[in-house]
């Protein structure tokens, strides 16, 4: 068993999964398009197939038709299984956590696949055979006489081919944008959305976790303001003016100090766009109570 050299098809599956892991890792690189259409087996297919492979070691136990379509059906099963599982775990539903597991799941799979077949023989292995299936298409499409219709039947399921792949390509690339909007929310010292405080004493800091999230699909400037009773709270620079990318996310405690006492009063939380700068785009706010001592 020790040495035998790889199978072509489990060696390919390795590849492709270490070439979609660099893709997404790398700074430079995760932002083309080879990234999506690498991703695309990795979630589809790959997971599925390396499965398949470590099930059924040997030639006779499913043919080649069986092997694809199980394999695009586990992928689909396997995927959400690995997503609900990580839902259970510090790491969560994150996409470094998801690529990892799907490549560890892959590389595991081809690993017990490798070893499984390599306790059979070499004609009882299963082997996916390029070399005759390239010879074969050559002797159909280019040595074997047809009539015209065959030929340009041929033709006709060339062009099809080429046309789905261009249609797929054209998907990738300029994938349909959805609604255009800015998700604006604030939280409390917990990190949720309950349990604010809303009492203090005058002079008093106070701190809320803001939360402003860019799907406007193009870089966004904007701009955030506290307002106690419509009068404007000081804010550092760098929460007052916030620049972020499509699909950036901008969270961090905003700390504030209420001047003015009083019962019951609009803390307001503002946020401007770069075309609007009189009217908030967004806007939240909490009823708080402001004394001189601040009350238990």
């Amino acid at each position: 068993m020790i040495g035998k050299k790889i199978p072509s098809d489990l060696l390919i599956v390795i590849v492709c999964v270490l070439l979609t892991d660099i893709f997404v890792l790398t700074p430079v690189l995760n932002e083309t398009v080879i990234r999506n259409i690498l991703g695309v087996p990795l979630v589809l297919f790959l997971p599925g197939y390396s499965l398949i492979a470590a099930l059924f070691p040997a030639n006779c136990d499913i043919d080649e038709i069986e092997r694809i379509a199980l394999s695009f059906g586990l992928s689909i099963a396997i995927v959400p299984l690995i997503g609900l599982g990580l839902n259970f775990t510090p790491w969560g539903i994150r996409l470094l956590s998801i690529l990892i597991s799907l490549s560890v799941f892959t590389f595991v799979m081809c690993a017990i696949a490798y070893m499984r077949r390599a306790k059979l023989s070499e004609n009882d292995a299963f082997k996916v055979p390029f070399r005759k299936i390239l010879l074969s298409l050559r002797t159909e499409i280019l040595e074997k006489p047809a009539s015209k219709l065959d030929k340009a039947l041929i033709v006709f399921m060339i062009l099809s081919i080429l046309l789905s792949v261009t249609t797929l390509v054209y998907i990738i690339l300029i994938p349909k944008e959805g609604e255009h909007f800015t998700e604006f929310y604030i939280l409390g010292p917990e990190g949720k959305a309950d349990n604010y405080t809303t009492k203090y004493a005058i002079g008093e800091k106070g701190t809320i976790i803001v939360g402003i999230i860019n799907h406007e699909y193009r870089p966004m400037k904007y701009t955030m303001e506290i307002k106690l009773q419509n009068e404007s709270l000081p804010l550092p620079e760098n929460q007052k003016k916030i620049n972020l990318a499509n699909n950036e996310i901008w969270k961090e405690p905003v700390t504030f100090t209420p001047s003015t006492e009083g019962k019951n009063m609009k803390l307001e939380f503002l946020l401007f766009n770069e075309t609007e700068k009189m009217i908030p785009y967004r806007d939240l706010h909490l009823w708080i109570d402001v004394g001189t001592k601040k009350e238990k």
